[in-house]
């Protein structure tokens, strides 16, 4: 048994925002507390939402999952997407920089506020991977928090080759969409599940294309600052299905660059196991999840512990 509601953490004290401004996290609680176990934090990806870990009636997907096996589940919305407040629009400045030096922080301290003793498991789908990862460079003081991390799909560059990244990558995202930007002013909708900044989509088709994973607002290397860092328990997944989103070959490429000493690697197919060929978005919203890798998720959470 669980519950679940809502948090508006106003954020008009942040550069580039307004006294209305409010970043939303959805909150999954089980009916009794396990204060032994860690918290959780779900970060979306690109072009989504924090819907991406939970049905509309909050029933199904991975946070009520692990509000069920008794974690507490903090599911973010970033800046403008989701529930968070006013939605993109035309008149955003903000982007993913914003993202890793003002919303993760935010979300992160208002959970300490809430949970002093207790660590933080980390989990990410798709472009939330790279935030998160990005956030830990910069600001490693709060790995002393942090006690294991999921990423889902996460790669920072697509290398692969195919007809589906050809289109949809090289063709759609990194040269269609900035046409699309220039009129509305902002990504639209019908190309997601939720909108996207000009700036977001910028800095992210930037590092994309290969480019150093460096922060196009002041130069900060994130690629070099985490190499001498002591990363956290990490496990990537990947889906056999997922042919440019989250392909296989550029989630292990990502692992080699996040350069986690504890990293575990998983594909998700039936060859490998499981129930279902997972591809990029119903590695969490498939029927068979929760029968499924969810459980060995909760496996790997709960080694070590």
């Amino acid at each position: 048994m669980f519950h679940h509601d809502s948090i508006h953490l106003p954020i008009g004290h942040l550069p580039k925002s307004s006294d209305q401004e409010t970043l939303h996290l959805k909150h999954f609680y089980p009916a009794q507390d396990s204060t032994d176990l860690p918290v959780v934090l779900l970060i979306h990806g690109a072009i989504e939402n924090g819907r991406i870990f939970y049905s509309e009636d909050g029933k199904k997907g991975l946070a009520p999952f692990l509000a069920k096996q008794g974690y507490e589940v903090f599911v973010a919305d970033l800046r403008g997407r989701g529930l968070s407040q006013p939605n993109i629009s035309r008149h955003a400045q903000y982007g993913q920089t914003e993202t890793i030096t003002q919303e993760i922080p935010a979300f992160l301290d208002h959970i300490q506020q809430l949970h002093p003793q207790r660590k933080v498991i980390l989990m990410g789908h798709s472009w939330g991977g790279v935030l998160l990862s990005s956030f830990l460079a910069r600001f490693p003081s709060y790995l002393r928090v942090i006690d294991k991390m999921v990423f889902f799909g996460t790669k920072r560059i697509v290398t692969v080759i195919n007809p589906y990244s050809l289109f949809y990558i090289r063709l759609m995202w990194n040269r269609v969409f900035y046409w699309i930007i220039k009129r509305y002013g902002y990504l639209p909708e019908p190309f997601g599940a939720d909108r996207e900044t000009r700036k977001s989509h910028h800095q992210s088709a930037h590092w994309v294309q290969g480019n150093p994973w460096r922060d196009l607002d002041d130069g900060f290397d994130y690629g070099d600052a985490i190499k001498g860092l002591q990363m956290p328990p990490t496990l990537f997944i990947a889906g056999v299905k997922d042919h440019y989103l989250g392909h296989p070959k550029d989630v292990r490429d990502f692992v080699q660059e996040f350069g986690a000493q504890q990293a575990t690697y998983q594909l998700l197919g039936r060859k490998q196991g499981n129930l279902h060929n997972y591809g990029h978005i119903d590695m969490l919203t498939h029927p068979f999840c929760e029968r499924d890798h969810f459980l060995d998720i909760l496996n790997w959470l709960q080694k070590n512990n």
